[in-house]
């Protein structure tokens, strides 16, 4: 698989923000090698935000995106202006382009504040060097780089300047690595029915045989109506078994309790740092009553199935669950409700098509409503009882849960 196969919610995220006219698309631009973003000295041109998936050195696999000018002004200019804040929330680091010709205004001071205030890495570049008086010699200084990207100046090293902005001290996050030993025999449980996508896995269950591997352990895959015989077959028994959560049920019924259990849902919730938050929220289903309403979002938007999991079955789950006359409301892609007052549950997907940021962002967006958070793997392990079992390889939280 080429670095441009790298799934989004796996890229780092460049997103160039600041004033109308400020050079941001021309710098996009520069910085891409192409002819990304449109180019125009008339104030407003870029109207939405534009994205880019490529390979930038030397960071990898990258998204970047160019957002509109934050100085929008109108009705118009205001969802412009909103529409560059979402881009924020799913940003890991942040470009402020300024003209080198003045200093920084009001309108850049509120961005910096903003990428502050969201311990959001930034790097303030001083666009049109190339017409700005005095000593603009010095190529950088902390995280302040002059550049002319109408004369490709400094823009390699505005690149490096990005890549020293990542920080890579922190621990390495895995799918399912640093919870198996090698030589353990893990068995992924794959249904292979009218919602799997035709002739390839699903990204978590993709990542979960990579891990695996590189753990040094051992991966068998089988579809839930196989799983039974494989059971007896195995010898010696599997060390641990990963189920789609669809399949939760019936996997529970024919794994043996002295065999660890879990989900490629609950793994991924812990991937992208809610599992704890998604395992609590997940007890207010057994508090939902009559007319209450419940969100189930989706971060990728994809062709509905006559059994769909989010507008067929979860709803499902949830009536057998509750009894009570639920009103369900969907979204799925980048949409995701700015007004939680009206929910008393979210359950949203893994998230595996979306940044750790962007999860973390949306639940946060729901803690601060007071509105409890889960996920669809956490949910359905919850509403057939097996929550318990299902977190039993994570002992801190399962003693949280009891």
């Amino acid at each position: 698989m080429s670095l441009n196969d790298t799934p989004s919610g796996e890229r780092l995220r460049i997103s160039f923000f600041g004033k109308r006219n400020a050079g941001k698309s021309s710098l996009v631009n520069a910085v891409t090698n192409q002819d990304l973003a449109v180019v125009s000295d008339t104030l407003g041109t870029t109207t939405d935000p534009v994205s880019k998936a490529m390979e930038l050195l030397p960071l990898g696999p990258v998204v970047i995106t160019d957002t509109p000018g934050f100085d929008d002004s109108g009705e118009l200019g205001e969802l412009r202006v909103r529409k560059t804040k979402q881009i924020l929330n799913k940003t890991d680091i942040a470009v402020l382009v300024t003209d080198a010709t003045r200093e920084l205004d009001s309108t850049e001071q509120e961005l910096i504040k903003i990428f502050e205030d969201k311990m959001l890495p930034y790097v303030i570049v001083k666009n049109k060097m190339d017409l700005a008086g005095g000593d603009t010699d010095a190529k950088s200084e902390g995280n302040v780089i002059y550049v002319s990207a109408t004369e490709k100046t400094n823009i390699n090293e505005l690149k490096e300047l990005i890549g020293k902005s990542v920080n890579t001290d922190g621990p390495t996050v895995r799918l399912v690595g640093d919870i198996i030993e090698p030589e353990q025999m893990i068995v992924l449980v794959i249904p292979i029915d009218e919602s799997a996508p035709k002739g390839r896995l699903i990204l978590p269950q993709q990542q979960a045989i990579r891990d695996i591997l590189e753990s040094g352990a051992y991966s068998i895959s089988t579809r839930e109506t196989e799983l039974a015989d494989l059971l007896e077959k195995m010898n010696p028994k599997p060390d641990l078994v990963i189920t789609d959560s669809q399949a939760f049920e019936l996997v529970s019924s024919v794994v043996p309790e002295d065999i660890k259990l879990t989900s490629f849902s609950i793994l991924m919730a812990r991937y992208k740092g809610f599992l704890d938050t998604a395992v609590m929220g997940a007890k207010a289903i057994s508090e939902l009553k009559d007319g209450d309403k419940v969100l189930i979002s989706e971060g990728c938007t994809h062709h509905r199935q006559c059994n769909d999991i989010g507008t067929v079955k979860l709803p499902r789950f949830l009536k057998q669950k509750t009894g009570k006359d639920i009103e369900i409301v969907t979204s799925s892609g980048t949409e995701f409700p700015e007004d939680m007052s009206q929910y008393s549950l979210i359950i949203h997907c893994g998230g595996c098509m979306l940044t750790s940021r962007e999860m973390i962002y949306r639940m946060k967006c729901a803690e601060d409503a007071g509105i409890p958070f889960t996920n669809y793997g956490v949910a359905i392990a919850y509403m057939k009882g097996i929550l318990p079992r299902s977190i039993e390889v994570f002992p801190e939280l399962l003693a949280k849960l009891s």
